[in-house]
């Protein structure tokens, strides 16, 4: 199977172009739920493709508002390559989404092919070979507490590397699943005042990561990504969806599609074995 017979075109994508600001790309991950945008800008030649970017760029560096600032360069690929080919560049330069540019113009955005689109194939028994959901998932496992502060269990999902959280509840049992999707949805975008402080935090201070230091008292003016504190049971989704170690990359496969979900835990023996991402898949095209 090639990659135009999965990918976007690019009549049919929405782009951001230059120049242009982080809100336009924040407002269009936030309704679209995508996990990164193409850039573009326009020149004398035409449209031409810039880069990517994505829900971590705008959380890893909330005080930059140039969206030519965010961009991140990925790897390209071409409408005739092959799905396997894909998947192969995909787990070497750690990209969910390829641009599919022209073979006569690099530049040329002919469309984007996705991690998702390679899933739906699998799903569809289009491509891949047998493959065991128990020899693809990762067995580390990245958790957090129900009551935990929605802000900190996001440093704790950039920490761990990895776009989820499985929730526990007060029995350290899964109580559900909180991603990054999840925070980019109710993430704003705002700017203030911030004051530095005169004293320390409290040493008992629920949640506190460390003391600051006196400064003594001055405002310096922010411009930062603010996410709600209530807990993550709060916006986590409680009705999980699980996958047996025993079933095949194909079910797995179709389980993420009709779900609508990146990530699945892995159950073996009634117990939490593992989470199955979808980058995982990529191993069984």
């Amino acid at each position: 199977m090639k990659v135009a017979d999965a990918m976007t075109p690019a009549s049919e994508l929405v782009t951001v172009s230059l120049p242009g600001s982080r809100d336009d790309a924040l407002e269009y991950l936030q309704e679209r739920k995508f996990s990164s945008v193409p850039v573009v800008s326009t020149t004398e030649e035409g449209e031409r493709y810039r880069g990517l970017v994505s829900r971590d760029d705008l959380i890893e560096h909330p005080d930059e508002d140039d969206l030519a600032m965010l961009l991140r360069e990925v790897p390209t690929t071409t409408a005739d390559a092959t799905l396997h080919e894909l998947g192969e560049l995909m787990l070497e330069a750690g990209t969910r989404r390829v641009p599919v540019v022209e073979e006569d113009n690099g530049e040329s955005l002919a469309g984007i092919v996705t991690i998702t689109d390679v899933i739906r194939a699998l799903a569809r028994e289009e491509v891949g070979a047998e493959a065991a959901v128990g020899d693809l998932c990762a067995s580390g496992i990245n958790t957090t507490y129900a009551g935990t502060p929605l802000p900190v269990a996001e440093r704790e999902i950039g920490l761990a590397d990895v776009p989820y959280t499985v929730v526990l509840d007060d029995e350290a049992e899964m109580a559900g699943v909180l991603t990054e999707v999840d925070i980019v949805a109710v993430a704003e975008v705002v700017e203030g005042e911030e004051d530095t402080g005169a004293s320390m935090a409290g040493d008992d201070e629920d949640w506190k990561w460390e003391s600051i230091k006196a400064v003594g008292n001055r405002y310096i003016p922010t411009r930062n990504v603010e996410i709600p504190a209530e807990p993550v049971s709060a916006f986590m989704t409680a009705d999980v969806v699980t996958v047996s170690k025993r079933k095949s990359a194909v079910d797995a496969a179709q389980l993420m599609i009709s779900n609508d979900v990146e990530q699945i835990p892995v159950v073996g023996s009634g117990d939490l074995a593992g989470v199955l991402r979808d980058v995982h898949l990529l191993e069984a095209v």
